[in-house]
């Protein structure tokens, strides 16, 4: 189960070379439901996602990483590409920074999980998130992958 709270970001919270860094590659084989294939760093990754945006169900399964380039052909859509930087919040909270890459280049987006739906709506976002947007399923990587074309002004808070 995956509990995820989304953001914009308003600000970066420091240098990001601070923090610990990962390249993300992924593409969609279905969005609905979701099944995307992801290379993240050296590991590849199948991932099942239920429907839902605050809490749904996920489940990962690792591949080869010739097993990721033979699905990644068949992939429809747009292949999103961005750095994942980790930024401690608490003992117990980190926020995945994602700043995109390529087609999608000046949108950023933070992501905080947590263990339960009571820890999610008990959290206070930092001074540097911007607006809230788990509940608009235009941030969804699955949503974005389908885009035709990207327009920062659709998308505020994008950097320039």
């Amino acid at each position: 189960m995956e509990i995820e709270r989304k953001y914009l970001v308003k600000r970066l919270p420091g240098a990001p070379e601070d923090f610990l860094c990962h390249q993300i590659e992924q593409a969609y084989l279905c969005t609905d439901p979701v099944v995307r294939v992801r290379r993240q760093d050296d590991a590849y990754i199948l991932t099942y996602k239920g429907k839902g945006m605050l809490t749904r169900e996920e489940y990962n399964l690792p591949l080869t990483q010739a097993g990721y380039l033979h699905l990644l052909e068949k992939a429809d859509g747009n292949v999103i590409t961005k750095k994942r930087y980790v930024v401690p919040l608490s003992s117990d909270l980190k926020a995945e920074l994602d700043i995109f890459e390529g087609k999608f280049a000046g949108l950023r987006l933070v992501e905080v999980e947590f263990p339960d739906e009571a820890a999610a709506n008990r959290f206070t976002a930092p001074d540097w998130f911007g607006s809230e947007v788990t509940f608009s399923g235009a941030y969804q990587n699955s949503v974005l992958s389908k885009l035709a074309e990207f327009d920062p002004e659709t998308y505020p808070e994008t950097a320039p």
